[in-house]
């Protein structure tokens, strides 16, 4: 009739490869074939259908295609362009894309230097070709970069050789695990990420069993502790990583939001928001200059993504920030799993409420401890669940990282199972022109203690000799061989063990209780002098050597432990020490003993306060725990006891009870200007354990600064970068490439300064404090 529309044109005849589009299933490489019952390979039913089979698995289906759901087959490189159908309700299909192309199967390997892997149906091949088999890129010698996916000069191969993936240099060198090697590099495939931020030296980063994502040069170890949460595993050693998430339009959790107040000062107004996670900042506290399009914080620069197990700050619906622990997916109920949700979101169940959501990285950030300080102010009725919330996530967070530092430690005695090899020796040995000074037995002064007396010279006696630390002759004392002032000569030390400490390298402990004044060992080493003292230090900082055991005598001598040494090397610092060191005159000459500051139990670790400033490194974080513990090595321990007050605690005098009227307030920060030393409007530095003010005039600032404002007594004159050595004089500091030279020791009054202030000193590259200087830097 000719009112009747014309029946569309047959497009396709049997034997065509299409893509095709049936059974819920992705685009799929297909051949048009008949039905064998009805011989035929077309419908005409209102609209033209064609019957497809597809030989991707081992049986082949068929079925009948609508014409719009089937399109001409060029190449597997059409894959990531097919449009999206939809389903009825106008509802966009779930993407699926992932499991075609990135499948496993049957796989043709290319012999060329890609070493790419395909399926022969999306390469256009029925059968897998006989002899060696190349891919077209290899054929052509044309390669696309991994990253971009766009060829062209200038691309390079890594240099692992069965690598095979090729990058353009300006798109791989901004992945922080790529290792430059000559001329060209190794790519972030063969690094765990996760490894790599938490410690870029650790070697376990590059080893291990790794699973590599197919899109783009990521990589993790293949455990729960490593993996990035929201990643989608495709195989054992492949997978789809977060960074290939897409938004669902119109879905309100898929949007990405950012926090109104700045990470750094915790203040609001006008800020700078990261473009991947939740973070924002004033441009003033990150000190850098207005960036031009998008920008990305350092976390998420360096590829830093939430974890199993990590606590995080959740932001669901209109709810508020909420803390929330990132759940392995056999901790999630069975309807939670299959709820819809893409590459790149994981669930998180919400502390207080128990509640489980999907969620992605654009809407979490981390959790820190000390989040929890509003607690107190939560009130009744709606807030109740809230607060019980931030009790929750503040017990759970202390609960992992004290398994955090367990493993810490398992790893740590796993790989250094004895400590770094050193040579034992029981006196110092002198080096070079150093001498050991011995007295004539004529010099060497007497006690008046009796032999007859129970404890000749003993711990409890009032022998003259020990209260002026002079250890006693055989041949002098009257005691002769009954004196019990010959520790050192005898080496009756205290039998002690070395073990692992936590997070400060090796320690020593006790093997049995210690009194109170008991000799603990004499601290033994080579004996060198200032010459090669600054020697050896300028060799440990070519060289990255961080750990010093030096230990200052006088301004002629100096005992080095750590090549030689004996166990007394391993004692760290404590701000709260429960030893102390002595110097003591051993047969005229100078020895260092330790001695228990009080009683010490069994098992306990011994330490003493290093009391220095340390030997060429600057300011060292200390991590003691001590409660008075002052944050770095070389300051003065907070709510140090005057020498008063300690003198009426061992009195033990009894004062009569007083209502106290007003709350003693211990001081945290300067009253001068550490610059002019003069008083005033003061600027105070933000940097934990750093007291020192300052004149906005005297550092050439037009107005105060805003935020966690650092002095510049952390930042190197010369090129801006953390300083690593500081005057004590004025705010002059350096790194360690710039420092050399540029700060002495004070003849005048032994601290490290610049030129400016003591113009006549010579170049002394270590502090020479009171007391007895030492340098051990073991954390």
């Amino acid at each position: 009739s000719p009112k009747k529309k014309p029946l569309p044109a047959v497009k396709y005849m049997k034997g065509d490869v299409v893509w095709a589009k049936f059974n819920r299933r992705p685009w799929w490489p297909c051949h048009i074939n008949c039905d064998p019952r009805q011989g035929i390979h077309t419908k005409m039913k209102g609209e033209v259908s064609f019957t497809t089979s597809s030989e991707g698995e081992e049986i082949a289906e068929c079925a009948w295609v609508p014409g719009n759901a089937i399109l001409p087959f060029e190449g597997g490189h059409q894959f990531s362009d097919l449009p999206v159908l939809r389903r009825r309700g106008k509802q966009k299909e779930k993407d699926y894309k992932y499991t075609v192309c990135e499948r496993t199967g049957d796989l043709l390997v290319c012999d060329g230097h890609c070493y790419g892997a395909f399926h022969p149906q999306c390469i256009g091949l029925s059968v897998a070709p006989k002899g060696k088999f190349l891919c077209c890129e290899c054929k052509a010698g044309v390669h696309t970069c991994f990253v971009c996916k766009k060829s062209g000069d200038g691309v390079k191969r890594c240099i692992i050789p069965l690598c095979g993936k090729f990058y353009h240099s300006d798109c791989i060198l901004p992945y922080s695990a790529t290792q430059p090697h000559n001329k060209g590099f190794r790519c972030p495939l063969h690094v765990c990420l996760s490894c790599h931020i938490t410690n870029p030296l650790n070697i376990c980063s590059t080893k291990g069993r790794l699973a590599r994502c197919v899109r783009c040069p990521v990589a993790y170890h293949a455990n729960d502790n490593c993996m990035a949460a929201g990643s989608l595993v495709l195989a054992n050693n492949s997978f789809l990583c977060p960074n290939h998430f897409t938004a669902r339009k119109g879905c309100k959790n898929h949007e990405h939001i950012n926090v109104s107040w700045c990470f750094v000062c915790s203040e609001g107004g006008s800020l700078l928001c990261c473009e991947s996670c939740p973070a924002a900042f004033h441009q003033e506290c990150l000190n850098i200059e207005m960036p031009q399009g998008s920008w990305f914080c350092n976390d998420c620069k360096s590829g830093k993504r939430p974890r199993i197990k990590d606590i995080m700050w959740v932001k669901w619906g209109r709810y508020r920030w909420w803390p929330a622990e990132v759940c392995l997916a056999k901790d999630v109920p069975n309807n939670i799993l299959r709820m819809k949700h893409e590459v790149g979101e994981f669930p998180v169940q919400f502390f207080g409420s128990k509640d489980f959501v999907w969620t992605y990285q654009a809407r979490v950030f981390p959790y820190m401890e000390g989040d929890t300080h509003n607690v107190e102010k939560m009130g009744k009725g709606a807030d109740t669940v809230y607060k019980k919330a931030l009790t929750d996530a503040a017990e759970r967070f202390r609960e992992l990282q004290a398994e955090k530092e367990m493993k810490q430690l398992q790893e740590d005695r796993k790989n250094d199972k004895k400590p770094p090899p050193y040579r034992h020796i029981k006196v110092n040995r002198p080096i070079g022109k150093v001498q050991i000074f011995t007295a004539d037995l004529s010099e060497i002064p007497r006690c008046n203690c009796k032999a007859s007396e129970e404890n000749p010279c003993g711990i409890d006696s009032e022998c003259i000799n020990r209260m002026l630390m002079y250890e006693c002759h055989p041949q002098v004392c009257a005691a002769g061989e009954r004196c019990q002032n010959q520790a050192f000569t005898k080496r009756q030390y205290t039998p002690v063990e070395i073990f692992r400490t936590l997070s400060r390298g090796w320690g020593l402990v006790g093997l049995s209780d210690i009194k109170k004044g008991a000799f603990v060992s004499e601290y033994v080493g080579e004996m060198i002098d200032e010459e090669e003292c600054r020697a050896r230090i300028r060799h440990a900082q070519e060289n990255d050597i961080c750990n010093f055991y030096m230990l200052t005598l006088n301004k002629d001598r100096i005992i080095d432990a750590g090549p030689k040494g004996n166990q007394a090397r391993f004692m760290n610092h404590c701000c709260q020490p429960n030893c102390e060191t002595q110097k003591w005159t051993v047969n005229g000459d100078t020895r260092v003993g330790l001695f228990a500051l009080q009683d010490i139990p069994l098992g306990v670790e011994l330490n003493f306060n290093y009391n220095l400033e340390c030997l060429g490194n600057g300011k060292t974080a200390c991590k003691c725990g001590a409660p008075n513990c002052s944050g770095f090595l070389g300051v003065r321990p907070k709510n140090q006891p005057s020498a008063e007050k300690l003198k009426l605690k061992e009195g033990k005098r009894k004062m009569p009870m007083k209502k106290k009227t007003k709350q003693e307030v211990t001081k945290e920060r300067e009253d001068e200007c550490f610059s002019c030393g003069d008083g005033g409007q003061i600027v105070s530095c933000k940097k934990p354990g750093c007291p020192k003010v300052y004149h906005a005039d005297c550092l050439n600032l037009a107005k105060r600064p805003a935020g966690r404002w650092e002095c510049p007594w952390h930042q190197c004159d010369t090129c801006g970068k953390e300083a690593a050595s500081f005057c004590e004089m004025c705010p002059s500091s350096y790194c360690k490439e710039h420092r050399e030279g540029m700060l002495f020791i004070s003849k005048l009054d032994g601290k490290l300064s610049c030129s400016e202030h003591d113009p006549s000193i010579t170049n002394t590259c270590f502090a020479s404090v009171t007391s007895v200087p030492f340098t051990k830097l073991e954390n």
